[in-house]
């Protein structure tokens, strides 16, 4: 979702331009306010769905009977409606999430709770570095809001030789994937095996939630920070990386296997 502005290029003249909104959205259980993120206003029941199954709050998307939207003047709210005693009561009083787009440490109450990532995964199918590089080039064109305004993310899952499936987009990079999570997880666990592209840069947050969503391999535009390497390596998770003149650059503990 985005509006018009008119904008002046040295090179082009006036035109228009595409803005990307971001708004509050207010994510709670059976009508009590979890956290409120700031979001672009498209898929936010995926949104909600994602945030509550990454973060920890939900065990299954099955679990989660609807998710009611609605508009407010100041924004929107998604209303996970949901069994009580479903509901992971822990992590939602532990991460009463102040969800700023840009902070890699939203939801985290304490520096422990940084040494507190979901369990190793099983080893994983490989996912060829040509693979890789067909859904980095082709994500382009599947991120049709930032055609629009330049200034959006997206996440992407894809299948192991590289045709992306499903796309998600938002101003930030976490909220992308959150999204693309939701849409994957809301019925419950998919058994396709695939990878996730991003976008954006590597970073801690994202190896965390890829790994959420039981995925092969996370692939970035720019290699991962320090952080999030030592992350993907608790996790046996594989990352990669668009690297110089084309190539894949795979940092991960089989990354001299390449």
């Amino acid at each position: 979702m985005s509006r018009r502005a008119n904008v002046h290029s040295s090179a082009e003249g006036a035109h228009e331009w595409g803005i990307a909104e971001e708004v509050p959205v207010e994510i709670g259980f059976n009508g009590t306010a979890w956290t409120v993120m700031m979001a672009s206003p498209t898929d936010v029941e995926d949104l909600a769905i994602g945030l509550a199954l990454t973060e920890g709050a939900v065990a299954s998307g099955r679990d989660i009977k609807t998710v009611a939207i609605r508009q407010w003047p100041e924004g929107l709210t998604a209303d996970i409606r949901i069994a009580p005693d479903l509901v992971r009561s822990d992590r939602i009083h532990r991460r009463a999430l102040d969800g700023r787009t840009g902070c890699g440490l939203c939801g985290v109450e304490q520096l422990a709770d940084l040494h507190a990532p979901p369990s190793a995964l099983p080893p994983g199918p490989r996912v060829e570095a040509a693979a890789i590089r067909a859904a980095l080039d082709s994500l382009p064109g599947h991120q049709h809001l930032n055609r629009e305004t330049r200034s959006v993310h997206a996440a992407a899952w894809c299948r192991l030789d590289g045709e992306i499936i499903l796309v998600r987009e938002d101003v930030g990079r976490h909220n992308a994937l959150d999204k693309l999570a939701g849409a994957r997880l809301r019925g419950g666990e998919p058994d396709d095996a695939g990878f996730v592209v991003m976008s954006s840069r590597c970073s801690f947050e994202l190896v965390f939630k890829a790994a959420r969503m039981r995925a092969a391999l996370l692939a970035g535009q720019s290699a991962p920070t320090g952080l999030a390497l030592n992350l993907a390596t608790r996790l046996a998770l594989r990352v990669a990386a668009a690297g110089p003149d084309g190539a894949i650059v795979f940092f991960s503990p089989e990354s001299a296997d390449e």
